[in-house]
């Protein structure tokens, strides 16, 4: 074989084997994971796609730390840092948390009082070796909005400082959950173009959770998950810019 045509595939940061999660709600048990195979790689935008109650926030919560598997092994591996996240410590969990992913939720969790600087500096303040908070607000075209606070901000430039402060501490993984839900069309293509320019700019390993099937259409890959179990993998060979989706 001609190995200059090889295509040459990232490692892994994450791979996930045989994940199930049970949750007991009164006398029932829910399974929200069921038998989960996959791995997301290094500088990579995935989209993880299904309806309520398909697993995907629940894969993504994994990912994050914040919730362990019932079952299964999920392993982190970054350049400096290899962690077993289904069985690590919650001490481990919270310093990987701290300095290894940044998350953006569908709200956007700013604090009132503080400018959108200030909000973004909470996190710099206790990073390793950030980006200052005016390069991290530039990089997703808030620049001239550094001195603004929530108040002044319209939903999407909310969202884009919550971004923002997502990424100040240069993670290695940016999980985001539903980022656009809570805006209307224009405001969430100016949303995920600031995640497609992070994904671009600093290679953060980024995932997203939507049930919008056309914003699949930006990622590299599509998960697609239906009642806890992965239905299908989708690569797109021709990924398309946020301006080009239709909603």
């Amino acid at each position: 074989m001609n190995l200059s045509t090889q295509k040459i595939i990232p490692p892994p940061v994450f791979q996930v084997t045989n994940v199930t999660k049970t949750y007991q709600m009164g006398e029932v048990n829910v399974d929200a994971l069921r038998g989960i195979n996959v791995e997301l790689y290094r500088g990579e935008l995935a989209v993880l796609l299904g309806a309520s109650g398909s697993g995907k926030s629940t894969l993504l919560n994994i990912l994050g730390g914040l919730d362990t598997p019932t079952e299964g092994t999920v392993l982190y591996q970054s350049k400096n840092t290899h962690i077993d996240l289904s069985h690590a410590s919650e001490t481990v969990l919270t310093n990987y948390r701290r300095f290894n992913v940044g998350f953006v939720f569908q709200f956007y969790n700013l604090i009132p009082s503080l400018t959108a600087v200030e909000n973004v500096a909470v996190v710099t303040e206790i990073a390793k070796s950030p980006m200052t908070p005016k390069e991290a607000l530039t990089l997703v075209g808030l620049n001239k909005r550094l001195n603004h606070f929530p108040a002044q901000l319209s939903g999407g430039e909310q969202q884009r400082v919550a971004i923002a402060r997502a990424i100040a501490k240069k993670p290695d993984v940016l999980l985001c959950d539903e980022p656009t839900g809570a805006l209307d069309s224009k405001t969430g293509i100016m949303v995920l173009e600031a995640l497609q320019t992070v994904n671009k700019e600093l290679g953060t390993t980024t995932a997203i959770i939507t049930h919008n099937a056309d914003i699949a259409n930006m990622a590299n890959r599509v998960i697609r998950l239906t009642d806890g179990k992965i239905t299908d993998i989708q690569v797109n060979q021709n990924r398309l810019n946020p301006h080009d989706l239709s909603w």
